[in-house]
Formats: structure tokens, sequence, C-alpha cells
């Protein structure tokens, strides 16, 4: 008999200390909470070379994130946050928008101190992706990428403690602001487009990579722009209500065919992080490469590409904790994350990582 879950289901007390604000000295020294069998194992990331075996094809999300958080003014004064979602043509962008008093429609904002105090311009054009959108369309004065490289911020989630989370940005330590720009983004970042990291990739580095190479573990990308929307928590008791933000991805024809030889050796599809089950099963599902997804996994959805998942601690009431909940099972991910609070992993983007099964008939039975 199938069980109809509700936003409730997903919700559970995490202490603020195990939210991570820091990520390890070390990227593969991160925590792994081994949880493939009921059996639950605590171990160290540096483990998952040996807990991977030879024909496993790792797919991981090669996403840049871009310094997407730009602070300016109207011109009446008033202060202003953009966060970019994406960059389209003609130096347009996609952003949300953080302000008091929502401008009009062809109202100028000055970005950056504007184009006098060698910042820029961008002019509201409209909501997108229609009249009623929750984001808004902005024409910036020169090419995006440009000026967030030259003037945005790294656009950490809003549970880590920085200035550059505030209007105060330019006051954060040096030491912080750098620590970030490097940490905030995997060794795979290839694709500038990303509003948030795909952090179960963030522990990885060259020494593990080597160990997956010596355990003949074969890799592969995909791309999938994160959008700000993942940390957005569902506010609909009833799940089908939610509204899911969209999502461009991209699945290259070299991943398409290192699926299907995985397939054939009887190798196992492995996912690093949600990002990527998102764009794999958003391939299955549609049958398109590329393009948007609004996918909303939610348990009892059939996987038809990911067997293995390597995964952060999400967040309550997130897309992203009913995603697992799906893939390894609902009782078995309150018991994951039972056994994570109770061994104080650290949680969220800065934080440790878990490696999951498909779930098994019997354990949602």
């Amino acid at each position: 008999m199938s069980h109809t879950y509700t936003l409730s289901d997903f919700d559970f007390e995490l202490p603020e200390s195990l939210i991570a604000q820091h990520p390890t000295t070390e990227r593969s020294a991160s925590r792994l909470l081994d949880g493939r069998s009921d059996e639950l194992a605590n171990r160290t990331f540096k483990d998952i070379p040996s807990l991977l075996q030879p024909g496993d094809l790792l797919v991981f999300n090669d996403t840049q994130v871009v310094k997407a958080r730009l602070f300016g003014e109207k011109a009446t004064g008033g202060k202003l946050e953009l966060l970019i979602e994406r960059v389209l043509t003609g130096h347009e962008v996609v952003a949300h928008m953080k302000v008091s008093k929502k401008p009009q429609v062809g109202a100028v904002m000055y970005m950056a101190g504007g184009l006098h105090n060698g910042g820029f311009t961008a002019t509201l054009l409209g909501r997108w992706p229609n009249e009623d959108g929750q984001l808004f369309r902005f024409k910036f004065s020169d090419e995006p990428h440009t000026l967030m490289q030259a003037h945005g911020h790294m656009p950490l989630p809003p549970y880590i403690a920085r200035h550059q989370n505030t209007a105060d940005a330019q006051h954060q330590t040096e030491e912080d602001k750098a620590e970030d720009e490097r940490r905030y983004q995997t060794v795979f970042a290839k694709h500038p487009g990303a509003a948030a990291a795909p952090t179960a990739a963030l522990h990885f580095d060259e020494g593990v990579l080597q160990g997956l190479e010596a355990q003949g573990v074969s890799r592969a990308s995909v791309t999938l722009h994160v959008g700000a929307g993942t940390f957005q928590p569902v506010k609909t008791e009833n799940l089908a209500e939610h509204r899911m933000h969209s999502e461009w991805y991209n699945i290259p024809t070299e991943t398409v065919q290192a699926i299907a030889d995985c397939r054939a050796r009887g190798g196992r599809v492995v996912a690093v992080g949600t990002t990527s089950v998102r764009t794999l099963e958003s391939w299955a599902q549609s049958g398109l490469t590329s393009g948007d997804t609004q996918i909303f996994i939610t348990p009892g959805f059939d996987f038809k590409v990911v067997d293995v998942l390597i995964t952060n601690f999400h967040l309550p009431k997130s897309t992203l904790l009913m995603l697992v909940s799906a893939f390894a099972g609902f009782d078995h991910m309150h018991a994951l994350y039972r056994h994570a609070i109770a061994h104080q992993y650290r949680f969220f983007s800065y934080g440790d990582a878990m490696l999951l099964e498909k779930t098994t008939a019997s354990r949602t039975a």
C-alpha cells in the first residue's frame, strides 16, 4: 500500500552547532556516513575509492559557481541586491531581487556604484519567465559574466554566516573571501553559470580521483547550473502543490556513451550529488539531453539511471531531502539523519557526506 507523504514528514530538528560554517582543511578529510545498508558505518571521504567497484561510472556536475551576488541602489537611493540565476543573450540576466519596494519596469539600477563610479547599470525589463514569475529580467550595461567577475560576490547559502551575504560584503575578511572563492567551487568546475555549488563534489581532490582511477572507476560529467531555488524550503503541506524551480542542464554525447558502456559491462552509475541525479533522471524522463528541468523527485519515484548516490546532508523540508528519501527509502533516511545528528556530523554545503544505494523493494515495504 503506497503512502502519501506530506511536508511535515521531511522536517527534523537540527542543532545549529552542526551547520558547517567553514570547509574542512582538506577536501577529502570530510566524514562519510556509509548508508548503503541498515548497518551504518562512520568513515572518511578518502575511503570512497575502496567503497566503489571496478567498472562503476562516477557522474559529476561540472558547473562553475559564478560571483552571482551583486549590490546596488535605485535612483531614489534605496538599496537592493540581485542574485543572478541565469545569463541570457544580449547582456540580459534573470535574477532574484531583494529590495524594500519593487521598482517599476524600465527603472535603472546603479550597481556597484554605477557607471560614474566604476560600476554598471541594470535596467528592469519585467518578471520572468512570465508576468507572474518569481524572478526578474534585467539588461546589464555590459557583458554579465565580466561584470559579475569584477563586482560580484560568491553566492554562499543563507545559513553560512559571512559579510558577503549582506550589503557589508566589502567588509568581509580577505581570509574568508579567499577561502570561499577557492572552496565553494569543485575541482571539476568548468562551465560558468551556477548560483550555488553542487556540494557533494566539494569533497573530491586529486588524491581521491587517483584512487578512483586505480580502482577502475570511470568518470563522466553533466552540467546543471544550480539555482538559488535549491535552498528554498517547500511551503505547501501537500507536496503536489509545490512549484519547483527551473534549472538548465546538458548531458554531453560522451556521457551518454559512457553510461551505455557502463551498463554493457555490468557497472553501476554513481551520481555525485542530487544535481547529477536530477540531470540524469530528467534525461531518462524526457529523452532530452539538454534543456530546462523542473523535475521534483519524491518517494515513489522510479529511478531509471542512477544506482548509487554520494550526497551531503540536506535542509529540513527541502526538495533535496525528499529526493534522497525517494532514493534510499524514507525510513532508512530518517535513521541516517538520526545517526548523523547523534554522531555530530557536519551538515549542509560545507558539511559531511553520505554514500547511498538505490532502495530495494524490501526496504520501502
